[in-house]
């Protein structure tokens, strides 16, 4: 299984640091995720948070390529209904260039109200709007529109679709699917068959949100406070814009607690390598997983703390999951 580490660029008021510290700490990181042999990278997007959440993961991936030689540049993901199909597919394609072939494209939905609005797109229309971009962004890219074009031919798009519609919709289209949820495997693959791809198509990767520690009772007075500000500000700023309510703030401590069982797996991994290991190994059990990808930071996380986790999951976790293989696959991405 492949192991990477994840980046959402947030600069809390509690912990607040000058933005060019911010973005070149995570470009050091990046090289250091590369020489430690680390197998990819992941940057998101979100737009209008207090904390500065990266709004352009594409531009992130482009400095990383550029500073990096090996290691794989993903994005996850994309909320292609705010971005026109050229843009994302020209984008694309100059990560791809800087990077000689190391972007994995990946698109959803996004869901945050504000953020359509500022953008002036149809949350309606989400996933309809979502689906077609795929489809034009392969099509720019297959008729020669984007100039230049990507070096990997198939570019491999995923899609970050978190229900049974949505598998199947991904499945439908022959992307990947960026998601770990063992129920959607099901329908995920009841929509390849759909469009005629065969079952061993199906290829799912995702992440965990993480913290690998060897010493996890002396670091959790501080883990606690980062995890308890990243959860708190998704969970408030998932309804902002709606009329339904705040909600309440979560237990880190009922977060620890849980985080190790395959029924809380989803929420929060803490522990040593072999601890956090033994979780992934079970939650995976039977899926094709090409690869996890772990957060790097919590919510402005110290720098220390960071540096040594990302030296942890190189060097301890993903030895730990380098025997556990995916259900034999074969590349698609729109091609039968």
């Amino acid at each position: 299984m492949k192991v990477g580490i994840y980046f959402d660029m947030r600069n809390p008021p509690p912990w607040q640091w000058s933005w060019s510290r911010v973005y070149g700490f995570a470009l050091e990181m990046c090289e250091e995720a590369d020489r430690l042999g680390l197998d990819s990278v992941w940057f998101s997007e979100h737009h209008g948070f207090e904390d500065g959440y990266l709004p352009q993961p594409l531009t992130m991936a482009a400095a990383a390529a550029a500073r990096t030689r090996r290691v794989r540049l993903g994005t996850a993901v994309i909320p292609a209904p705010l971005h026109a199909a050229p843009e994302i597919a020209e984008q694309a394609a100059l990560v791809d260039i800087i990077s000689d072939g190391r972007l994995d494209l990946g698109l959803g939905t996004g869901y945050r109200v504000p953020e359509y609005r500022l953008y002036g797109a149809d949350l309606a229309k989400r996933y309809s709007t979502t689906d077609r971009r795929v489809r034009e962004i392969r099509g720019l890219w297959s008729e020669s529109l984007v100039v230049p074009g990507p070096v990997q031919d198939p570019l491999p798009i995923w899609l970050g679709y978190q229900g049974p519609q949505g598998a199947r919709r991904a499945g439908r289209l022959g992307t990947g699917l960026l998601s770990l949820n063992p129920a959607l495997l099901e329908p995920y693959r009841e929509g390849l068959a759909e469009s005629g791809y065969d079952m061993s198509a199906a290829r799912m990767q995702g992440s965990f949100t993480t913290f690998v520690t060897e010493d996890p009772d002396g670091d959790w007075p501080v883990v606690r406070k980062h995890l308890a500000y990243q959860w708190d500000s998704y969970r408030r700023y998932m309804v902002e814009g709606t009329d339904q309510p705040a909600p309440r703030p979560i237990d880190p401590e009922k977060w620890r607690e849980t985080g190790l069982r395959a029924s809380g797996v989803g929420q929060f991994l803490y522990g040593t390598p072999q601890d956090v290991a033994e979780a992934i190994k079970a939650y995976v059990a039977g899926l094709p997983v090409e690869g996890v990808f772990l957060w790097a930071s919590l919510a402005g996380m110290p720098e220390e703390m960071v540096s040594r986790q990302v030296q942890l999951i190189a060097g301890k976790l993903r030895p730990l999951l380098a025997d556990v293989r995916p259900e034999e696959s074969q590349h698609v991405d729109g091609n039968r």
